[in-house]
């Protein structure tokens, strides 16, 4: 499954007696739907665990608000609470992690706590710097001639 939203709260990270890291996130995502011919927002909020390496680099780069969308599989467990009673929830454990928009992009969070806006959620850059080189204007009159011993026959 794959869920896209924003983080409700900044990542928490533990490490497990073995060593293995694991870091909580908590995301939203709204629906919407129309009530009395308006169309109108409802947030569901999502329970995400994400595992090792990738779980380090999530607490590492992300903080509260900025957008991020999520490939796993939904995991259901259930335990008995302190009281006796049964629990149960249903959370997402990612496979990957995708961080969208940048870094300061994020409204009150990020490095720079930027909050530049955003289109339906989505930040219109990535955090990759993109190499442009190949688009760079060759001068008037220059040819991209291979060396003879380039040429592959």
């Amino acid at each position: 499954m794959v869920l896209t939203g924003n983080l409700t709260r900044d990542p928490e990270l533990r490490s497990l007696q073995s060593g293995t890291s694991v870091c909580s996130l908590r995301i939203a995502s709204n629906s919407r739907r129309k009530e009395n011919g308006e169309w109108v927002d409802k947030p569901n909020y999502f329970s995400v665990t994400v595992w090792g390496a990738q779980g380090e680099n999530c607490a590492r780069f992300l903080s509260k608000g900025r957008p991020v969308c999520i490939d796993g599989r939904l995991d259901w467990r259930e335990w008995q609470g302190q009281d006796g009673s049964k629990r149960e929830s249903v959370e997402i454990v990612a496979e990957s992690v995708q961080f969208l928009g940048g870094r300061d992009d994020a409204p009150g969070g990020g490095q720079g706590g930027g909050g530049q806006a955003y289109n339906n959620g989505f930040a219109p850059h990535s955090d990759v710097p993109a190499d442009t080189s190949d688009f760079a204007p060759q001068p008037v009159g220059a040819r991209n001639v291979p060396a003879d011993d380039d040429i592959p026959f």
